[in-house]
């Protein structure tokens, strides 16, 4: 297959971040032994990140942007896929070390590509992506971790953006009861919206400074880290956990081992990015089964044009989005 094609690669020249289309061939991408003609991708804020030039997420140059893809198969030598199949591929490695999904085709190996589950098509599956992906396996390793309803309420941070407001929907559905916290006051009826019981807005927070405060809750996601991912330590229920999947506000954690000693809890940290292929299937299964989402057209209601992908970063960066968005490739 040698036609050529349209795809947003980043580049660097004179030590900045260039993103631009450029036409390019299968040969001009990353090895792979699945070729897969690409419908959908999405905009997420390490996207935005690595295509704004305002963090180093690429680790060489140059690289096609977008760490989400659906598509279907167009050539394979793998016996794990057919042509014809409808394929996703979230994380591993896209747009850091292998070209990702913000082009017309993909080529990449079969042991990354996940076939999306019976009950969803391929604009569903990137309503989740990496965002839902990495929800849900937050709630899968918590519910390993013995994580149950009735250890107590959920507390969700960061939860206007993608991860939270897919792991609001799912452990709603799951019987949870979900807390959650958010910097935007205006947003409050959409989190209802996606099953969050009560929801606290970040500001009005009094984080205390014991050790340890009155244990108030079941578990936590969260998405800041920093002084909330320290809050969250001293306040959950024993036994709870807290899977840190994210460092919006800081990475630094000034907390104590109290906590973890006193009360058994525990902090779970979750990579989507590099998650074993076995583990990312289960997940996957379980997106299409008991955590699918129940709000996705609430989360995600607009897809743009991959034209219009180069004007939408901006708005990723200044905290300006909530949930999800698609981008249609073709």
């Amino acid at each position: 297959m040698m036609k050529k094609f349209r795809a947003f690669q980043i580049n660097e020249e004179a030590e900045k971040v260039v993103a631009s289309f450029q036409e390019l061939t299968i040969n001009d991408l990353s090895e792979g032994n699945v070729i897969i003609k690409v419908t959908h991708s999405t905009i997420n804020y390490k996207d935005a990140l690595a295509a704004t030039g305002k963090g180093k997420i690429l680790r060489r140059y140059p690289l096609v942007g977008g760490i989400d893809l659906a598509g279907v198969v167009e050539e394979t030598s793998s016996p794990d896929f057919s042509v014809g199949d409808s394929v996703l591929v979230n994380g591993c490695g896209l747009s850091e070390t292998r070209d990702g999904g913000y082009a017309e085709y993909a080529r990449v190996p079969a042991e990354i590509v996940i076939a999306i589950p019976n009950n969803m098509d391929n604009r569903q599956a990137m309503q989740i992506g990496t965002a839902g992906y990495t929800a849900a396996l937050a709630i899968h390793r918590m519910e390993q971790n013995g994580q149950h309803p009735e250890l107590g309420p959920i507390v969700v941070t960061g939860a206007t953006g993608g991860v939270g407001s897919v792991a609001i929907d799912m452990l709603s559905t799951r019987g949870y009861e979900v807390i959650a916290v958010t910097g935007k006051s205006n947003q409050i009826e959409y989190l209802k919206d996606l099953g969050a019981t009560k929801v606290i807005i970040r500001d009005d927070l009094d984080y205390g400074k014991r050790p340890l405060e009155k244990a108030v809750w079941g578990g936590a996601i969260d998405n800041l880290g920093g002084d909330m991912l320290a809050w969250l330590m001293r306040t959950v229920n024993y036994g709870g956990n807290i899977a840190s999947i994210g460092l919006a506000s800081s990475y630094k954690l000034d907390t104590t081992v109290m906590p973890l000693i006193l009360r058994a809890v525990n902090l779970l940290g979750i990579n989507s990015v590099d998650t074993p292929r076995d583990l990312r299937k289960a997940v996957w299964k379980r997106i299409g089964s008991d955590l699918c989402p129940q709000s996705l057209e609430i989360i995600a209601p607009k897809s743009i044009s991959f034209e219009k992908l180069p004007d939408a970063f901006d708005a990723f960066i200044e905290g300006g989005v909530k949930g999800r968005m698609v981008v249609n490739i073709q």
